[in-house]
């Protein structure tokens, strides 16, 4: 799939890149990689994460490879706990792609599109930023992947808090790798971004109760005979929330959507969202007024959450606002599944796509709304 070409100077090899020249340890990279890797991981996303698809033609051009690579390397992630036989197979997956980043960050990526794409990214970063502006990208990419092992076993979430901790650790966490990608360190953005991408992950549980509820698949060796299936059927929902509505796996597992208590717990689970993405409009307009964003971070102090002790100006906010808006644009899916939903009287077993998504990322990019 990806070209080769000869060896330049003392057995390093190097390509020119937009003017520059990488210099890797091992192997190249050409143009003509970077743009397969490019068209690779927009096409995974077309087909296996079309919400991020959409989002990712308005995030900045500064951030969008690192966007196209990280979604993608989230959707294989995601993806791993269906395609494996058991989690055994899935942990060795997660080692994989962590030696993989580190592979990458050291100058010697991998020869397969999301590492190609990722080493641009870090590479047109540490030319605008600086060596020392990609270390936030590592920390955070390893955090998403350390999550996603440790939920490798489909185990419902604890309690509701856990859930928020999760899409603090994934969804939120993507979005603070785009936003270092281009880069925008700024408070009030990464305290945007960690109540977005917290309602992006309730939403993504939400979204995979039917799915997960289904029997698994079985798979067949090369006899045709059935040697086991990818997973046993699973219900994510927080225990605590199931406990307080007396609902079961084993009902939701045997009667679906008729399952009692179904619908109250989905109720409850979805409003913990939905008040996620209130209290990021409700920031966003203040911020916009030049106001302060109504309450404090709560992940302000902790290891790449240290900002200038100097508070940020209303012109300095009001410009990184208009420069990340399309990074935010990840609450429009969000909220647009959370309608539907109510409207479905909170039962996911009835929602499909929403042909009118396209239509309403682009207004809220218009206006500037999420």
């Amino acid at each position: 799939m990806f070209s080769s070409l000869r060896p330049v100077g003392h057995g390093l090899k190097q390509t020119s890149c937009f003017g520059r020249t990488l210099v890797l340890r091992r192997g190249i990279v050409t143009e003509a990689d970077i743009e397969q890797a490019r068209k690779y991981c927009a096409n995974q996303l077309r087909y296996g994460d079309y919400d991020a698809y959409l989002v990712r033609q308005f995030v900045p051009r500064s951030g969008r490879d690192a966007y196209d690579a990280i979604r993608t390397l989230n959707l294989e992630l995601a993806r791993l706990p269906e395609s494996v036989s058991n989690p055994t197979i899935g942990q060795f997956r997660t080692q994989f792609w962590k030696d993989t980043i580190a592979k990458t960050f050291s100058g010697n990526p991998p020869r397969e599109p999301i590492s190609i794409l990722l080493h641009k990214a870090i590479t047109d970063l540490t030319a605008r930023a600086g060596p020392g502006s990609t270390s936030s990208l590592k920390f955070w990419l390893l955090r998403m992947i350390n999550t996603r092992q440790q939920h490798m076993e489909n185990k419902p979430f604890a309690s509701l808090a856990a859930l928020e901790e999760y899409g603090e650790n994934t969804y939120a966490t993507l979005m603070y790798v785009t936003l270092a990608a281009m880069p925008l360190r700024s408070v009030h953005m990464d305290h945007l971004a960690s109540h977005i991408g917290k309602a992006c992950g309730i939403v993504a549980t939400l979204r995979g109760v039917p799915v997960l509820a289904a029997p698994a698949q079985p798979i067949h060796g090369p006899a045709g005979s059935s040697v086991g299936s990818t997973r046993n059927p699973a219900v994510l929902l927080p225990l605590d929330i199931m406990a307080e509505v007396g609902l079961r796996e084993e009902d939701v597992f045997r009667k679906g959507p008729n399952a009692e208590g179904l619908q109250d717990a989905v109720f409850k689970v979805a409003t913990r969202a939905n008040d996620h993405l209130i209290t990021a409009r409700e920031m966003l307009k203040n911020l916009k007024a030049g106001e302060s964003p109504g309450h404090e971070y709560e992940h302000e102090g902790e290891e790449e959450h240290i900002y200038s002790a100097v508070s940020p100006s209303s012109d300095s906010t009001a410009s990184d606002l208009r420069r990340g808006f399309g990074v935010l644009l990840e609450a429009v899916p969000a909220a647009d599944y959370l309608q539907r939903l109510e409207g479905a009287n909170f039962d996911p077993f009835q929602l499909g796509s929403s042909w009118k998504l396209p239509w309403k990322i682009w207004r809220a990019l218009k206006k500037e709304q999420i």
